[in-house]
């Protein structure tokens, strides 16, 4: 307990935790688990208070992937009966942040299926939803599939203020996950976005059949490319995937994995995503007892979450806030 309270001290002191002492957390937290959560939750408290961010996304192109991610219902190589849709138009787009506006959201998100835009007419209708978004008084972010420096400087200009982009997992797990494109694209994606002076945020998957240590090894990257926030998601297996009969995770292993993200990432948002109600289901609410600060609420890309009045009344319950995203 001695050693993980000077670890817990050493990660508020911003001294960056090394790898070795992220397996010593890991072991402690399997053994004495509510110790380690309690540790991760002063750490998440004393950089980011009592306040828990929520955000929302909207699926605005869906289907027909070319990438063959094992977990993704969205990939063209597998049949998986997902809703197939074209981008929607600007106005379509600008209908929902209004909503979204009205339930008190400060950001609202375009993500869309596929490797990346190409079509021109799909970027200039992005554009238009981005200024439109901006218009209502709100910040729009995106995650529109792999970027480059200029495509990511035009966005910056037409005013986004976000772009996620997740890893996925570790460089050295990636290859059991994905072979359409590299790690060092998603890499540069993520650095082209940063160069721009875009907001980041990327994260992953956990549950994909990888170990602690990829686990570590992949919030180590995060953290080297220091990303503002990190989604944490949880493999929700889809019928017709490779990973469709994948193990899950033991609540506590998800819960510990989220306390090491957050000893790993003191002062990061450190979001809570898909598959979060199955996974953890009655064990939810100690996803911010272990270290989370935010929470993805609503419905996901392809499948349903919780309603986010539930998720509000579970923060309130332990003594938190729920605002949704402050940017």
């Amino acid at each position: 307990m001695e050693k993980a309270i000077l670890l817990k001290e050493k990660a508020i002191q911003h001294k960056n935790l090394s790898f070795d002492d992220a397996m010593f957390l890991y072991n402690f937290g399997i053994e004495h688990p509510f110790l380690l959560f309690g540790l991760a939750s002063e750490i998440r408290e004393y950089y980011k208070g009592k306040k828990i961010n929520m955000c929302g996304i909207i699926n605005a192109k869906s289907g027909r992937c070319g990438e063959d991610c094992k977990f993704c219902a969205q990939s063209a190589h597998y049949d998986t009966g997902v809703p197939v849709y074209s981008l929607c138009s600007a106005d379509e787009i600008i209908k929902k942040a209004k909503e979204a506006k009205s339930a008190g959201a400060h950001m609202f998100g375009i993500v869309t299926s596929g490797t990346k835009i190409s079509s021109e007419n799909e970027w200039e209708e992005i554009y238009k939803a981005i200024e439109g978004i901006n218009s209502l008084g709100i910040k729009a972010c995106a995650s529109l599939g792999l970027l480059d420096e200029s495509r990511a400087l035009e966005l910056k200009k037409r005013g986004l203020f976000r772009y996620h982009h997740n890893l996925e997992t570790s460089e050295s797990f990636f290859h059991n996950i994905c072979s359409t494109h590299s790690y060092k694209e998603d890499i540069q994606t993520v650095l082209s976005a940063k160069k721009a002076g875009l907001s980041t945020c990327s994260g992953g998957i956990i549950g994909l059949g990888e170990r602690i240590e990829h686990r570590i090894e992949m919030a180590l990257t995060l953290r080297e490319l220091d990303v503002d926030s990190v989604p944490v998601n949880i493999l929700n297996p889809i019928r017709g995937t490779p990973l469709e009969n994948a193990i899950p995770l033991h609540p506590v292993e998800i819960l510990v994995t989220i306390s090491i993200f957050r000893f790993l990432l003191p002062d990061k948002d450190i979001k809570l995503c898909g598959g979060k109600e199955k996974n953890l289901r009655q064990l939810l609410p100690l996803g911010i007892v272990a270290g989370c600060n935010s929470l993805m609420t609503g419905n996901y890309l392809t499948t349903a979450g919780r309603d986010t009045q539930m998720d509000i009344e579970m923060i309130r319950d332990l003594g938190m806030e729920a605002v949704y995203e402050e940017v």
